[in-house]
């Protein structure tokens, strides 16, 4: 391991709008994703002598202190195997000069850490060796699946960034929800705010004092036991859609924090491993051209056998 001192790090012109924990997570190479948010929610890390929180956002010329760490070295990062190479070579969904899009598969953490030897984005940059830059413009959860951005230059970066902090960017989510969602349900609106469920678990819960959070869910096909339903969140929080359904009694289909025991007796009739949640839109402008885009993944097969026996047990 290699120790290192109190470090101040300058953010130069390039690093101008990035997040805090975007920007640790680049410049700290070999640091657990645990590592970086615990040194921040402790207030070690400083801007400009400050406390910031993960998702503040730096200027050109802050200072951005952070404390003695011990770190692997860069050569420990973990070698991508050949199945997990090929398997991300055949998700990419489409390309442009500044950014790139995957069909990401459940099961992969977006970032290494918590006990995750490598993720997606040291992955994709072992895979695509051939990119300088290539930084993740938002983020999945590990058992989620579906429509995930990366930008392949700052200016991107930047960009989409600013589509998303102005709401210019349409997400859509397909989820399969435990009991008959009422067609007349539409918008859940509900203030959410992370906690501390024990074990360093953080979870998230609707609170009276929480971030203002918003999700419409459009019931897409009905079933005996479950609804397939398109959720689009309005706001971004953390467990977002999932914690909003299960907020009004239906919560997503082998959903490990926030299912209920419903919900995994059901999954197991319908041979559902996993949770049921996949990012299958994604509608932007391209920031180069205007022109606008639309991305789709498709469901993954597992999935769709899913919804097929669901439609037999009518």
């Amino acid at each position: 391991m290699q120790g290192q001192g109190v470090q101040w790090l300058e953010v130069n012109e390039g690093q101008h709008g990035q997040r805090l924990d975007n920007y640790l997570l680049g410049r700290l190479k070999g640091a657990p994703k645990s590592l970086v948010y615990r040194i921040i929610r402790r207030g070690e890390v400083r801007v400009n002598k400050g406390r910031a929180k993960a998702e503040t956002r730096l200027a050109t010329g802050d200072m951005v202190r952070v404390p003695p760490l011990r770190l692997a070295p860069e050569e420990a990062v973990q070698e991508v195997s050949e199945n997990l190479k090929n398997l991300l070579a055949s998700s990419v969904l489409a390309e442009s000069h500044d950014w790139l899009a995957i069909n990401k598969p459940a099961g992969l953490a977006v970032h290494g850490g918590s006990g995750v030897k490598i993720g997606l984005i040291e992955a994709l940059r072992q895979v695509r060796y051939d990119l300088p830059f290539l930084e993740l413009v938002h983020r999945l959860d590990r058992d989620t699946s579906g429509c995930l951005l990366l930008a392949k230059s700052r200016e991107g970066l930047l960009a989409l960034n600013t589509a998303i902090k102005d709401k210019h960017m349409d997400k859509r989510y397909l989820a399969l929800v435990e009991g008959r969602w009422p067609a007349r349900r539409d918008w859940v609106a509900a203030p959410l705010a992370r906690y501390d469920a024990g074990n360093g678990e953080r979870r998230v819960r609707v609170e009276r004092d929480g971030k203002r959070s918003r999700t419409l869910f459009n019931v897409r096909e009905t079933f005996v036991r479950a609804t397939l339903v398109e959720a689009s969140p309005i706001t971004g929080r953390t467990h977002q859609i999932r914690v909003h359904a299960a907020h009004v009694g239906h919560p997503l289909l082998n959903d490990a924090k926030y299912g209920s025991h419903e919900g995994v007796r059901i999954s197991a009739q319908l041979g559902l491993d996993r949770l049921f949640l996949h990012a299958h839109s994604l509608g932007f402008e391209d920031p180069r051209s205007g022109r606008p885009i639309e991305l789709k993944a498709r469901l993954d097969p597992a999935l769709d056998a899913v919804l097929v026996r669901a439609r037999e047990a009518r």
